[in-house]
């Protein structure tokens, strides 16, 4: 982040209370900078329901930003994060599919109905996202990783508008967590030893399958041997499984593999062992890719189809414009319909864009 770069910009901090986007705003403090923060509110539809830390979250990031002169304003996207990041969850997962819902809200709640609320006001929206960006000799933005590969947040950005990228900014990207943990405990930041959220964006502690059966209920089915068609149990609803899913299953004589979804049927087949064959792909469709930066049409690439430090080496098939058959070197494991696979360049350094798995 360079200052002659960003000093006469007007800059909005998307200030969570976690420690990552605390340190963006004391980057920008160290530079002599105070730009203005804002907490992007997310309720529970039902508070008696859910066990939610925003009252903390909110706490802690007033703290942060009177630390550095810097005004708070507190934005409600919640209609519109259950409107659109919910709506789009329950659909995917009704469908049969696996759903990203972090993914969708980067590029609809934080670079999309902040900015239609508050953000347009700016020329940029800085994040704590572990990410970086580069402009190209031809003057193409271009998402980059970040050096931290267990950290990386690429891949939950790999969705946003080519205009959202424009305006975004990850001043910390080019560090790893260790060196943000260090500068938060030096510059004693209120929540430097607080641990990283581990759920949905913006929900908390609401357990991911509580959050689907809110909505989803549940929906009781077979659960089928896939090799030999002997019935084995019963599951819940399909919803609350993932192709590939190998805990929580609760059925006897595993271990077992989720290796197929009949929605039509409403039966989970699974598969007997560690490793089974059918657990693993090496080729599968992708479709509505959306880019990035530019449109093209690169063959030779790395990938991930999960949050992951691995990024697993390619080529890609185009069949149309938006459409490709991605050729893994490797077979890869929990392949499943609904996957958003984020593609990069060879060397894993550009992040190019990312369309969803059909098979």
């Amino acid at each position: 982040m360079n200052i002659k770069d960003i000093e006469n910009k007007r800059i909005a901090v998307l200030l969570s209370g976690g420690v990552d986007s605390s340190v963006v705003v004391y980057e920008f403090a160290r530079m002599g900078l105070h730009p203005d923060c804002f907490y992007i509110k997310i309720g529970p539809e039902e508070q008696e329901e859910w066990d939610c830390s925003s009252e903390e979250d909110l706490e802690m990031a007033t703290a942060v930003s009177h630390k550095y002169g810097c005004k708070l304003e507190v934005i409600d996207c919640h209609k519109e994060y259950w409107d659109q990041v919910t709506k789009y969850t329950m659909d995917k997962v009704r469908a049969g599919l696996t759903p990203n819902p972090d993914v969708m809200c980067n590029r609809l709640i934080k670079f999309g109905a902040f900015d239609e609320k508050r953000g347009h006001d700016y020329d940029l929206i800085a994040t704590g996202h572990y990410a970086m960006t580069e402009i190209d000799a031809d003057g193409y933005k271009w998402l980059c990783t970040s050096p931290d590969p267990v950290k990386d947040q690429t891949d939950f950005l790999a969705q946003i508008a080519d205009w959202q990228l424009k305006k975004a900014l990850f001043p910390i990207g080019h560090y790893v967590k260790d060196e943000v943990r260090v500068i938060a405990e030096r510059e004693h930041l209120v929540n430097a030893k607080r641990k990283d959220s581990q759920g949905i964006c913006f929900l908390g502690k609401i357990n991911y399958n509580d959050y689907i059966r809110r909505y989803l209920g549940e929906q009781l089915g077979d659960v089928i041997e896939f090799e030999t068609g002997k019935r084995i149990g019963e599951h819940k609803g399909l919803w609350f499984h993932t192709i590939g899913q190998r805990k929580g299953m609760g059925f006897g004589g595993g271990p077992w593999f989720v290796v197929k979804k009949d929605v039509d049927h409403n039966i989970l087949y699974v598969s007997h062992g560690y490793d089974p064959e059918t657990a693993y792909k090496a080729d599968f469709p992708v479709k509505d890719f959306h880019f990035l930066t530019k449109e093209m049409q690169p063959t030779e690439v790395t990938f991930k189809i999960r949050h992951t430090p691995e990024y697993h080496p390619a080529t890609l098939e185009w069949t149309s414009p938006n459409e490709c058959i991605v050729h893994s070197k490797d077979k890869i494991h929990g392949v499943a319909p609904g996957q958003f696979c984020v593609v990069y360049d060879e060397n894993h350094h550009h992040c190019i864009g990312s369309g969803e798995i059909t098979i």
